[in-house]
């Protein structure tokens, strides 16, 4: 105990020993002891010597720590020394390395230099490195210590979340990696944020920090641990913006967790947290001595804002978030700040770019925001305010770039805004008393700041982008150049401008502009064209060899010159799509200009702009690619290198078939339509069919209860015919005059059971005509199905249709004929009841008579109708042949179109096979022409070369112009 007294106090009577022997005998001590106090006064000692003796301590003693926390868990003080040695030993921060490299000053220098050691805080931070791989070899150590955390004790649950903390930082990816598998591995770190003390929570906070860097998985699993609420409440209790650092750890946080993961955004837009971002941004009238802490805490949150509204996002997150942005009121407060005095500028920066992206590709955000007025006398809008803010070259660089992209994030599929933004450039509505931002852009674009030029005239392309109206409207500008001289158009004036050879940063945002302009625009083509000076100086722009700052002008002055081939209506004569090109062959070439032409692609400044929407530059001279720009390159190199490849008979064959293919699709529209009505035709048919067959299917359940009920008339009508008969036989005997009756009524009963017989031959066969009409109905629903023709099918169906109320007639004057028979044997049976056979009057005898003549003309007429019916199946027979043919006649004239598109497609082949051949031996004339023309000049014979043929062309053409002239 002595010993330890004396390693802790430094007094000792004796010969000091070494650091690492007193390490090592503290480690035995450690190893060995049994007493729980010799242990914990070892690991206090080798806690005050970890600093100092770093690598020793590590080397020696790390296994024992372990073993410590392993054992020892019932005492919290050991542990508490164990993990704080630990974390000395591991930890790479410069603080704590403060007493092992301290330099003692000397004369007001420092005794090692002027400065702290690089190289030794390299070598501790390779130490640190190699105790943390030493720590990590058992993945077992990092869940032992995620299980200490579960211990309250202030003592051990601060040294351990530094502990792991300084583990994250070292070795990320590893540890990471053990607690994602570990169980409730990142619940138990969660835990820390609810620890009342706020050390522990503060900790616990740069402990998240460093797990939730690049890892999806634990990024979500922490969000779905109900992060977002702990940590917006934590910044709410802390003051928001006017909080300390914890509110930043909280931010930084909360940025980790939401940065570049969908799935957390949408958990953060669900979840209603947007709206709590709410009040962070309500800012006072008085916004004067803002504090670093606050500055960098509104810096976080506006950051965080447009992780959420991110063009890199897919589109519909972002529209919800900007929708729920705007309804919430936080779009409303953005705007606040940013037309409110004394805000920081880097702030105001930062403001600028998060209302643009709130804003980018909304429209109703768009027109919130043309509505907001800056506080000034008399009111203007914010972005006419902007733009003199960019377009005033006393403005920092960083906040001109911010109004840009705020500029394009408002005209961004905004064609109500380019009309806007457009209209204050056209003559009707020019106001002298207040300043547009047409007037401000036209400013930019010819003032002596080569950056507003480019500025302006990026803004005006945006203005442009995708709008052909307003690329029409944007030709009726007229600019007054000086007094005294006409107006001239604001295309002439950029192209006057383009010529005098200004700086390379204004020709480039000028070109640029006009490419954006004529692009998809014939007349504003022809309008460029018109001016006789544009094209020669294009032409003389792309032949000359200049340098290496001059390539990116060519390059663009090439592509103008291709826009104006492509998109050429061949409405000025002597500047046809083939003038032009013939132009650039011969005073160009064509391989030249497709090398001039891919000098934009290649400038190292073309694939960082590509990138980002927001035109961020480490300085002014380097802001020259737009990125809207560089998608029209993309969309319009490959096109213009064809279109000068081409020559004029490739042309006129390809336009020819065009037209072919044009007029076939034509056909095939007309027929396709044709098809669809037919289609909707059967679908009728279908429908009818399905209906009457259903009719049909109650009919024949009507009918077979029918047949049902006759038969059950039929036995009643036997038994009483026996009865009748033994009746008869009994009274033979007694009365003559009796007998003539039972015989007259035995004749009678012998006709009504003839008629019985006879309707049930006619029900018969109407179940069978209805069986013919169910199969006729089957048949024209398979040939419906089958068809393209369906015109026919109405008067069929109507025809059905009167069939089916035949039926039902003809059914209902059955049901009518079998309730009379019921009558008539009700009147039997009641006369059998009642014994009267013998004195039945002469007056019933003429009834009967008068039944029989009726039952008679009913069957008559019956046989007529069932001619009838034979008569409607032979018309429906001949309506189905009818409906065959005219399948037939479509299925002809679809075998007839078939033919001719293959016949067509067939053409097109050959005729691309054509012009290659033509193209060969084209080629191999020319190579014989050149060998002859050789062997001419050996043999010293006089021989024209083909620059000499080529000018007596263009003389003659003149002269038979002159002679039409004439």
């Amino acid at each position: 105990m002595n010993f330890f007294i004396g390693v802790i106090s430094g007094q000792s009577a004796g010969p000091q020993p070494s650091g690492a022997e007193t390490i090592q005998k503290l480690c035995d001590r450690v190893a060995s002891s049994t007493l729980l106090e010799d242990r914990r006064d070892a690991v206090r000692a080798l806690k005050s010597l970890s600093k100092k003796y770093r690598m020793e301590v590590g080397t020696q003693a790390m296994e024992n720590l372990i073993h410590i926390l392993q054992t020892d868990r019932s005492d919290s003080e050991i542990l508490g020394y164990a993990l704080d040695t630990l974390y000395n030993i591991i930890c790479n921060d410069e603080e704590e390395e403060q007493d092992a490299v301290t330099p003692t000053p000397v004369s007001g220098k420092y005794k090692n230099g002027s400065m702290p050691d690089e190289n030794a805080q390299k070598q501790a931070d390779d130490l640190g490195a190699q105790f943390t791989e030493t720590f990590l070899q058992d993945p077992e150590h990092v869940t032992l210590l995620l299980s200490l955390l579960e211990e309250f004790d202030f003592h051990v649950r601060w040294p351990g979340v530094k502990l792991l903390t300084a583990l994250l930082k070292n070795q990320g990816t590893q540890v990471q990696g053990v607690i994602l598998v570990s169980p409730m591995g990142v619940s138990r770190l969660m835990d820390l944020l609810a620890d009342s003390r706020e050390v522990i929570r503060n900790d616990g906070l740069l402990l998240l920090q460093q797990l939730t860097k690049s890892n999806a998985a634990i990024q979500k699993i922490v969000a779905f641990e109900n992060a977002f609420e702990r940590l917006l409440d934590i910044i709410m209790e802390e003051g928001s913006s006017d909080g300390g650092i914890v509110v930043e750890d909280c931010l930084l946080l909360l940025l980790n967790l939401l940065k570049n993961n969908s799935s957390n955004q949408n958990f953060f837009k669900e979840g209603s947290y947007i709206q709590k971002m709410k009040p962070w941004f309500e800012v006072g009238d008085d916004n004067s001595g803002w504090s670093a802490q606050k500055v960098t805490n509104l810096h976080l949150m506006l950051q965080l804002v447009r992780v959420m509204v991110s063009p890199v996002n897919s589109p519909g997150a972002t529209a919800s978030c900007q929708k729920s942005m705007y309804q919430c009121g936080l779009l409303h407060q953005l705007c606040t700040i940013l037309m409110a005095t004394g805000v920081p500028a880097d702030i105001l920066t930062e403001t600028i770019n998060t209302v643009s992206e709130v804003i980018r590709g909304s429209q109703t955000n768009q027109d919130y925001f043309a509505s907001v007025n800056a506080p000034s006398n008399p009111p203007r809008p914010a972005i006419v305010v902007l733009l003199m803010s960019m377009v005033n070259e006393r403005q920092p660089f960083v906040l001109r770039c911010a109004v840009l992209y705020c500029f394009q994030c408002f005209l961004y599929k905004n064609q109500k805004g380019q009309g806007e933004i457009v209209a204050t450039l056209l003559p009707s509505t020019i106001d002298a008393n207040s300043i547009s931002a047409g007037q401000l852009l036209c400013g930019g674009l010819f003032s002596a700041d080569s950056l507003s030029n480019w500025c302006a005239a990026v803004a005006l392309a945006h203005a442009l982008q995708d709008n052909l109206l307003q690329k029409e409207q944007l030709l009726r500008v007229q600019l007054a150049t000086s007094l005294g001289k006409p107006p001239v158009s604001l295309l002439q004036q950029c192209t006057n401008i383009l010529s005098q050879g200004s700086k390379v940063q204004t020709r480039v945002g000028l070109l640029m502009l006009l490419c954006t302009w004529i692009s998809n625009c014939p007349i504003a083509v022809t309008h460029f064209l018109h001016n006789q000076e544009n094209v020669p100086f294009l032409t003389a722009q792309i032949s000359e060899n200049l340098g290496e700052d001059e390539r990116l002008v060519q390059g663009l002055c090439a592509l103008l010159l291709g826009i104006c081939i492509y998109y050429n209506d061949n409405s000025l004569e002597n500047y046809t799509k083939e003038k032009l090109k013939q132009l650039i062959e011969k005073r160009i070439g064509k391989e030249n200009f497709v090398e001039k032409l891919g000098f934009i692609t290649k400038h190292e400044l073309y694939s960082r702009a590509a990138q980002k929407p927001q035109p961020i530059f480490p300085s002014p001279e380097q802001m020259l690619f737009d990125h809207e720009f560089t998608r029209l390159v993309k969309e319009l190199e490959g096109v213009i290198t064809k279109a000068v490849h081409k020559s004029s008979e490739e042309e006129k064959k390809e336009e020819e078939v065009k037209k072919t293919l044009e007029q076939h699709d034509n056909i095939v529209t007309q027929y396709k339509e044709l098809i669809r009505e037919q289609d909707a035709q059967i679908k009728e048919l279908k429908e009818q069919a399905a209906s009457m067959s259903s009719q049909t299917e109650q009919m024949q359940t009507t009918i077979t209860q029918q047949i049902s009920q006759i038969q059950q008339h039929k036995d009643q009508y036997n038994i009483l015919k026996l009865k009748l008969g033994k009746d008869t036989q009994s009274q033979a005997n007694s009365q003559g005059d009796g007998s003539q009756m039972n015989g007259l009524q035995s004749e009678e009963l012998t006709q009504l059971r003839e008629e019985v017989e006879e309707l049930r031959k006619q029900h018969t066969l109407l179940q069978t005509q209805l069986g013919d009409k169910d199969t006729l109905i089957n048949s024209l629903r398979s040939e419906a199905a089958q068809t393209a023709e369906g015109t026919a099918g109405g008067s069929d169906n109507t025809q059905l249709r009167e069939e089916l109320e035949v039926l039902r007639s003809r059914v209902e004057s059955q049901l009518a004929e079998i309730s009379q028979l019921k009558t008539e044997k009700q009147e039997l049976l009641s006369r059998d009841e009642a014994g009267t056979l013998n004195a039945v009057p002469s007056h019933e005898s003429s009834a009967d008579t008068a039944k029989m003549a009726e039952l008679e003309s009913r069957l008559a007429a019956q046989m007529s109708e069932a001619e009838r019916l034979k008569e409607e199946a032979r018309s429906l027979s001949q309506g189905r042949a009818d409906l065959e043919q005219e399948l037939a006649s479509a299925t002809s004239t679809v075998a007839i179109l078939q033919t001719e598109q293959t016949k067509l497609q067939t053409e097109v082949q050959d005729s691309k096979k054509e012009q290659d051949d033509l193209l060969m031996l084209l080629a191999d004339q020319d190579q014989k022409i050149t060998s002859l023309r050789q062997r001419l000049k050996l043999l010293g014979e006089p021989v024209e070369d083909e620059d000499d043929l080529d000018a007596r062309d263009v003389t003659d053409d003149d002269d038979d112009e002159d002679e039409e002239d004439d």
